[in-house]
């Protein structure tokens, strides 16, 4: 008589399901972005999430932990563009930086493709304080440092965030809440606006 094969414990992801792989883990990934896009933060479910992906809850477990962590790595995903500012923008001359890093973070806004994700991921974060934390741990890591690395002052991270608030700013009043003139007009009529003000917070004494 053969032993059994051992039973696998309740809310425990298959082998197969495990060995999926990357493809498996992509799609959890693009299910949970939609999920957070379509019910914000706190109305997101793992179940939810997991019945979007055709997987079993325990798999979204498996890969990412909490909903915090899938949160977290949605919104590294969906931001990377936006935060993954190219070493030429933040390592050129300081006496540019400004309209260079004001081009390249309201350009990503411009892009349908990335806008969308960005949308939800803001949304989420002004509503809900866990998202928030998140939002501003991934900002303050992958971005800002990186700029205040480079200014020779005493205040250099307060300098930074407040550019990035300016550069958050217009994004949310000109994609989220729309407001007109700001929502239609030329993207390059705001760079020339707002690239001197990022661009003083920096570098001005």
């Amino acid at each position: 008589m053969t032993d059994a094969a051992p039973r696998r414990g309740r809310g425990r992801p298959t082998r197969t399901q495990t060995e999926a792989g990357p493809a498996t883990r992509d799609r959890i990934l693009e299910a949970a972005r939609e999920e957070f896009s379509e019910r914000g933060y706190e109305k997101t479910s793992i179940r939810g999430i997991a019945r979007s992906a055709g997987v079993d809850s325990a798999l979204v477990h498996h890969y990412f932990g909490t909903k915090e962590q899938v949160f977290e790595a949605a919104v590294e995903g969906a931001m990377a563009p936006a935060l993954g500012a190219p070493d030429a923008i933040v390592e050129g001359p300081l006496d540019g930086v400004g309209e260079r890093l004001t081009r390249f973070f309201l350009g990503v806004w411009e892009n349908p493709t990335s806008r969308t994700p960005l949308l939800a991921i803001v949304r989420s974060a002004v509503n809900n304080d866990t998202a928030a934390a998140v939002f501003r741990r991934l900002v303050a890591a992958q971005l800002l440092r990186r700029v205040a690395a480079r200014l020779d002052v005493p205040d250099a991270e307060l300098r930074v965030e407040l550019a990035a608030a300016q550069l958050v700013g217009v994004a949310m009043l000109r994609h989220v809440i729309k407001v007109e003139p700001l929502a239609s007009v030329d993207l390059e009529r705001i760079v020339d606006r707002v690239a001197p003000v990022v661009q003083g917070h920096l570098t001005n004494p």
